[in-house]
């Protein structure tokens, strides 16, 4: 069962990586890519590994979902869902992926690997941690809600009017009483 379950996370993370250069949006290629790192957050949980398993779902969600975000504010087509190419250099990027893999599967299958030494521990996410981070795992800590503290800060800051300052509750387009002044064009 456990190698059948791995197995068909490695598909699904391979085959929503391919993903990502086949469909043809921005939009679609991110949620793709969520896709194949959940997959390997689902094979780094079944090795035993918990918080790093969570530590990865967690960071991947947030990241893919801020940039299908961005896109929808900032991209020139809508929301990033236009067709588009995905493909830069498709002859050299295959040559360098075929080059990588040969590599990476010449280094996994060649090499003598070495025995385990030592029992395994207790709480590995402990021994993680410890081994990661050593003494300074609670300035890490605070360090990381202080940063996620700020960035809230700034862009609770970042803007004096909230959405829908500029034409009030109805945004009526036609009737342009733009209470704050200024804006594109004026």
């Amino acid at each position: 069962m456990t190698l059948t379950l791995f197995g068909a996370l490695a598909v699904l993370a391979v085959a929503s990586g391919v993903l990502v250069f086949v469909v043809d949006s921005m939009a679609r290629a991110t949620f793709s890519l969520l896709v194949s790192f959940l997959a390997v957050a689902g094979m780094v949980f079944m090795t035993g590994l918990a918080y790093l398993g969570t530590v990865i779902v967690l960071m991947m969600i947030i990241e893919m979902i801020v940039m299908a975000v961005f896109m929808v504010m900032y991209m020139m087509n809508p929301a990033g869902l236009m067709p588009m190419s995905m493909f830069h250099n498709t002859r050299g990027a295959a040559v360098i992926c075929a080059l990588v893999f040969a590599g990476l599967t010449a280094g996994a299958v060649l090499v003598d690997w070495p025995e385990r030494r030592g029992a395994r521990p207790d709480d590995p996410t402990l021994a993680l941690g410890a081994a990661l981070m050593e003494g300074h795992m609670l300035t890490m800590m605070t360090l990381g809600v202080t940063l996620f503290a700020t960035i809230v800060a700034t862009v609770v800051l970042a803007t004096g009017r909230g959405r829908y300052d500029r034409f009030g509750d109805d945004l009526d387009a036609a009737r342009a009483d733009d209470r704050a002044g200024g804006g594109v064009g004026r």
